[in-house]
C-alpha cells in the first residue's frame, strides 16, 4: 500500500512526504507505461520527509502524468521497448516451465560475434513440438538494438542465457498472438505508437529519430501491439481502473523574501494545508467510495465498508474533507486496484505457463 502522505495517522519516517513511492515492476509508472500493468510499492526512500518528500513527490507526480512521453525509445532502443511490452506477459513465469536441453548443439566459447556472425545460432527451441532456432541477431534486436549493443572495436557481446530465454518466450508469446489473428492495420498501429511513444503518429519520424527503418518500426510496432492485444484476450477487462492521486495542496516553504523557512516551520505550514478542508477533497472521496456515501444522510452508509473504516478517523462531509482523508481513500482504491491487478497477472501467467510447458529450449552459448 503506498506510504502516508505526513506523520499523521500511522506516518512512518521512511515513507516520502507527500506521494506514494511507487517503482514498476514491468514497465511500471516511473519508466512510462505502454499499457496498464501490475506495480510493486516499494518502501519509500528514507530522509526528511518534508523536504525530500516534497521534491520525490514532484519529480513522481511528473513521471506518472507524463509517463508516456518521457518513455521515448531513443533511451532504450526499440527492441527494448518491446522487450518491456512483453514482459508484462512473462512476469512470474518461471524458467522452469521450460525444459531445458541438454547442449547437444555444442556451446558458443566465445565472448563476442562480428558482424558477420550475428546470425549465428545461441539457442535451438521447440514450440508445440515444431524444431525453431534463435540468433543472436534476434536476441539483441528484442533485448536492446544493434547500434547500442557495438563495441568500440564494432563487435557484440554474445546474447546471456537469460536474455535469449527471454527473447524465446517473447517470440513464443508473439507466435501465439499471430494464431489468434491479431493482425493491425496501418491505422491501429500509428494509434498505438501515438498513445504508448507520444510521438508524432507517422512511421517515417519514428524511423528518422530511432535511426532505424521504417519497416523494422512497423515490425516493432507489431509485435508489441500483439503482444498487448494477447494480453487483454487472456486477462480479460480489468475490473478496477486505477486510482488517480489526490491534488496536493500547495504551502509555503520560503519566506516571502525568498530565504528558507525553518524546518519547524515548514511542517507546521504543511500541517495546516494538508488538514484545510474543501469541496473538491469531498467530492474526490465520494467519487471513489461510490455505493458506500449516503448522499442524503451526509454520512457513510455503514460503518463496515472499507472506504469507512479507512476514513473512519477523518471527518468526511458532501462537501467537505481534507488532504489526508483523500489520501486514506487513494490508498483503499488503490489497494483494490493492487489486488484486482493481481488476479488479472495470474490469469495470464497461469495461461503462460501451460504454453511455455509445451516448449523445450537447448542454449548454446555458457555466458549467464
Amino acid at each position: 500500500m503506498p506510504c502516508e502522505p505526513s506523520n499523521h495517522k500511522g506516518y512512518n519516517e521512511d515513507c516520502v512526504g507527500t506521494t506514494s513511492c511507487t517503482f514498476g515492476s514491468t514497465h511500471g509508472e516511473l519508466r512510462g507505461r505502454i499499457h496498464s500493468d501490475a506495480v510493486n510499492v516499494s518502501k519509500c526512500p528514507s530522509g526528511n520527509w518534508y523536504k525530500k518528500g516534497k521534491k520525490m513527490a514532484e519529480e513522481v507526480t511528473n513521471e506518472r502524468e507524463e509517463g508516456v512521453k518521457k518513455f521515448d525509445v531513443k533511451n532504450l532502443g526499440m527492441g527494448a521497448w518491446i522487450g518491456i511490452a512483453v514482459a508484462a506477459l512473462v512476469i512470474g513465469v518461471l524458467i522452469g516451465k521450460f525444459a531445458l536441453g541438454g547442449g547437444a548443439g555444442g556451446a558458443l566459447n566465445k565472448a563476442t560475434l562480428t558482424e558477420q556472425e550475428l546470425d549465428t545460432v545461441v539457442a535451438n527451441y521447440s514450440d508445440n513440438g515444431a524444431a525453431k532456432n534463435m540468433t543472436a541477431r534476434q536476441v539483441i534486436e528484442m533485448t536492446s538494438s544493434l547500434e547500442a549493443s557495438k563495441d568500440e572495436n564494432g563487435n557484440y557481446n554474445v546474447p546471456s542465457a537469460d536474455n535469449i530465454l527471454y527473447a524465446v518466450r517473447n517470440t513464443i508469446a508473439i507466435g501465439e498472438a499471430e494464431k489468434r489473428g491479431i493482425n493491425p492495420s496501418d491505422e491501429d498501429l500509428l494509434n498505438y505508437a501515438e498513445k504508448t511513444l507520444g510521438q508524432t503518429p507517422d512511421f517515417e519520424s519514428i524511423a528518422t529519430s530511432n535511426n532505424i527503418d521504417v519497416n523494422t518500426v512497423k515490425k516493432l510496432l507489431t509485435d508489441s501491439y500483439r503482444i498487448n492485444e494477447l494480453q487483454k484476450q487472456v486477462g480479460g477487462e480489468m475490473s478496477v481502473t486505477e486510482p488517480e492521486m489526490p491534488k496536493e495542496p500547495e504551502y509555503k516553504t520560503t519566506k516571502d523574501d525568498g530565504s528558507a523557512l525553518s524546518d519547524d516551520e515548514i511542517k507546521k505550514n504543511q500541517d495546516e494545508a494538508y488538514n484545510k478542508a474543501n469541496a473538491d477533497y469531498a467530492k474526490y472521496i465520494i467519487n471513489l467510495a461510490g455505493d458506500e456515501w449516503d448522499a442524503q444522510g451526509n454520512k457513510w452508509k455503514s460503518a463496515d465498508g472499507p472506504y469507512a473504516q479507512a476514513l473512519a478517523s477523518y471527518e468526511v462531509k458532501n462537501d467537505s474533507a481534507n488532504y489526508l482523508a483523500a489520501y486514506a481513500a487513494y490508498q483503499t482504491a488503490y489497494s483494490k486496484y493492487s489486488e484486482a491487478q493481481s488476479d488479472y497477472m495470474k490469469t495470464v501467467t497461469d495461461y503462460l505457463s501451460k504454453l511455455y510447458g509445451n516448449s523445450s529450449i537447448n542454449i548454446l552459448t555458457l555466458k549467464q
